[in-house]
């Protein structure tokens, strides 16, 4: 993951199932503790809707996230 601190972008790559705007993720690390809902995302500076495992995406945050968190999808169970 990389971070760009204008605007607040975290570049990820998707390693497992998929995720769309509107999920929840949450960013950990060290120093990090991020949760929030995914407002929009982009690939090659194109908005998309939906990405997969394989893909990489900029994910717009509303605070720092650092190089080496771990970013998690919430699943909310019925």
């Amino acid at each position: 993951m990389q971070f760009f601190a204008k605007p607040f972008v975290a570049a990820i790559e998707v390693t497992a199932g998929s995720i769309s705007v509107g999920d929840t993720v949450r960013f950990r690390g060290t120093t990090t503790d991020l949760e929030q809902r995914i407002e929009s995302m982009e690939i090659d500076r194109k908005p998309v809707t939906t990405v997969v495992a394989g893909q990489s995406v900029g994910i717009k945050v509303r605070d720092r996230v650092r190089e080496h968190d771990k970013v998690f999808k919430l699943v909310v169970q019925p």
